[in-house]
């Protein structure tokens, strides 16, 4: 045998394995036994439902520090402590990093709830557009 045809034996060979892999699902730790996507809409709704739980109790519970800081700054700044600056700059970043954290929060519990009630209406859609078998068949005759 020449190496031109163990050569085209041994591409044909991984031609065809290769083909055997982009056109099945692995039967193991693949995903499901479909293959198809599969969306809880359930899950989606509770992580959704957490992150605005969690903003609720960061953005009550964060707020505790903001007053209390902001009259430490003002009092020490009015005796005359250069430390008083220093605990407003504290204060203002606490308050940039607290709105940051809520916006967050309040971003990932928003873009859950749109994809679920997005995945809804795709669901809606598509089995709105699917023919009835019936319609099909007279396609096929």
């Amino acid at each position: 045998m020449t190496f031109e045809q163990e050569w085209a034996e041994l591409r044909a060979a991984a031609a065809a394995r290769s083909a055997m892999r982009l056109n099945s699902v692995p039967a193991e730790g693949g995903g499901g036994s479909s293959g198809d996507l599969v969306v809880n809409r359930d899950d989606l709704g509770r992580i959704g439902n957490d992150a605005y739980d969690l903003r609720t109790k960061v953005s009550r519970q964060g707020d505790h520090a903001r007053p209390a800081t902001f009259e430490a700054a003002i009092a020490l700044t009015n005796g005359n402590f250069t430390s008083g600056s220093a605990v407003l700059k504290v204060h203002d970043r606490w308050n940039t990093h607290l709105k940051t954290l809520l916006d967050s929060l309040a971003h990932i519990s928003n873009h859950l709830d749109y994809t679920k009630a997005q995945h809804s209406n795709d669901d809606v859609k598509i089995q709105g557009d699917l023919a009835p078998i019936s319609a099909l068949s007279k396609y096929m005759k």
